[in-house]
C-alpha cells in the first residue's frame, strides 16, 4: 500500500529535491504530525527461547512464578522404597543429591522444573563415568531446545538427537529420561504453560514498553500540530523544518518532561493519544498478571497481585499453592525418576515426596497428627501407619 504523502524525514534525490520540498508544504489544517492507523497484533513465539526471553527474562510476573514453583518443588526431599521397605542408603538418593559434578541436588531440580515449565519439556541424559567396578553415572540436564525427537517407522520415538552448535550426536532410548506435560496436539513433546498465557504475556509486556516510551516522549500522549491560518498561505519549507527539528530537540526525552509547548501564530496542538485511564492501563496489566499466575498454578495474592479475592488468607493461597501446583508436578516426576533411576542402578525403587518437608503443609500435618492422636481405638502401629510412617 502506498501513502499519499511522504514522511517529512525521507530523503529525497537532489533533482527531486525541490518538488518534494514543495509537495510537502502543509495546507491549511493539515496536521504536520501523523499517527499511524490501526495495524495488526504482534505476538511471541511459542519457542523455548522466545518464551524464555520474552517472559522468564523480561517479565517479573513470569520469572517470578517459574522461581516460585521450581524452587518449591526442588525443596521437597524424596524418600526411596523397595518394595514395602523404605531404603535410606539407596543409590538413586546419593545420585539425587549429587547429581554431576557442576550441581548440587536442589540446582539440578531447580534447573529441571524451570525448563519443564518454559518448554514443557525436559531432558535428562545419563552419563557413564569411570569404566569397569569403578564406574559411576552422573545426570546432566540438556536445554529443550537443542534436543529433536527421532521417530522409528511406527510413529513411535527410537532415539533423540542432540545438536550444540555444529555438534551433533544420536542418544539412545534408554539413555535419557523424557519429562513432559500434557499436549493435546503433539505425540513426542509436551506443552509449556506460559505458551497459554502468551496472550496476557505479550499484553503485560507491551504495557511496560508503552509507560516506557511515555516517559521519553516527555510523559505525554502523542498528538498533532494542526496549521490553521487565519488569513490563508502556507509554512514554507524552511519554517516547516524548523519547526519539526525545534519538536525534536526541544520537547522530547524524559528530561524535557512538562515544558511547556510554544506555538507560532496558526498552530493548535490536537492530542490523539488515549490518557491511561481511558485504556484502564493499571486494571488491564493486573489482568494480564493475574492470568500469567494462573497458568503456572501461583495464586495471584502470593504474588502481590491487587484485585484477586480467591483466598481469605496468604496462609490458605500457600497451602492451595502446594497441594494444587507444587505436589502434582513433584509426584509425577518422582514417578518418571523412579522408573529411570531404577534401571540405572539395578534395583527396584520408587521415590515419594517426603511431605513431612513441606513446610507449606505444616498446619495440615498437625491437625492429622491430632486426630490420629486422640483416637483411643487405634494402637500405636495403626498411628504411625496412618500419619505415614
Amino acid at each position: 500500500m502506498k501513502f499519499p504523502f511522504r514522511l517529512p524525514w525521507a530523503q529525497a534525490p537532489d533533482r527531486a529535491r525541490a518538488s518534494d520540498e514543495k509537495a510537502l508544504s502543509p495546507r491549511p489544517g493539515m496536521a504536520l504530525a501523523l499517527i499511524a492507523g490501526e495495524g495488526e497484533a504482534r505476538w511471541t513465539g511459542r519457542s523455548y527461547a522466545a518464551l524464555s526471553r520474552e517472559g522468564f527474562m523480561r517479565n517479573p510476573v513470569a520469572h517470578r512464578c517459574v522461581r516460585l514453583v521450581s524452587e518449591a518443588a526442588a525443596s521437597i526431599g524424596s524418600l526411596a522404597y523397595q518394595g514395602p521397605v523404605e531404603r535410606e542408603d539407596h543409590p538413586a538418593l546419593s545420585l539425587l543429591s549429587r547429581p554431576n559434578g557442576a550441581m548440587t541436588g536442589a540446582d539440578f531440580l531447580e534447573a529441571l522444573y524451570g525448563q519443564l515449565l518454559l518448554s514443557g519439556n525436559a531432558f535428562v541424559e545419563a552419563i557413564a563415568v569411570g569404566a569397569g567396578a569403578g564406574a559411576t553415572a552422573e545426570l546432566h540436564l540438556l536445554r529443550p531446545d537443542r534436543v529433536s525427537v527421532v521417530s522409528g517407522a511406527d510413529g513411535w520415538p527410537a532415539g533423540y538427537d542432540y545438536r550444540a552448535g555444529t555438534a551433533a550426536r544420536r542418544i539412545a532410548l534408554d539413555g535419557l529420561l523424557h519429562l513432559k506435560l500434557f499436549h493435546p496436539l503433539d505425540d513426542h513433546l509436551g506443552f509449556a504453560p506460559l505458551a497459554a498465557a502468551q496472550v496476557a504475556l505479550d499484553l503485560h509486556n507491551a504495557a511496560g514498553r508503552w509507560n516506557k516510551a511515555l516517559l521519553d516522549n516527555s510523559a505525554r500522549p502523542s498528538g498533532a500540530l494542526v496549521y490553521q491560518p487565519k488569513e490563508g498561505g502556507n509554512l514554507t519549507s524552511d519554517q516547516y523544518q524548523r519547526l519539526k527539528v525545534e519538536l525534536d530537540e526541544g520537547y522530547s526525552g524524559p528530561m524535557r518532561a512538562g515544558r511547556p509547548l510554544l506555538l507560532e501564530g496558526g498552530l493548535d496542538w490536537k492530542s490523539m493519544g488515549l490518557s491511561p485511564k481511558d485504556m484502564d492501563f493499571v486494571e488491564a496489566k493486573n489482568g494480564a498478571a493475574r492470568d500469567i499466575a494462573l497458568a503456572f498454578g501461583v495464586p495471584p495474592m502470593l504474588l502481590g497481585i491487587p484485585g484477586d479475592n480467591t483466598y481469605a488468607n496468604y496462609q490458605e493461597a500457600n497451602r492451595a499453592f502446594y497441594r494444587l501446583t507444587v505436589l502434582p508436578l513433584v509426584t509425577r516426576t518422582a514417578a518418571a525418576l523412579s522408573r529411570f533411576l531404577g534401571a540405572l542402578t539395578g534395583e527396584g525403587l520408587k521415590l515419594v515426596p517426603d511431605l513431612d518437608t513441606v513446610a507449606g503443609l505444616a498446619a495440615e500435618r498437625d491437625a492429622l497428627w491430632g486426630r490420629v492422636g486422640a483416637a483411643g481405638f487405634l494402637t500405636d502401629e495403626e498411628k504411625r501407619e496412618a500419619v505415614g510412617y
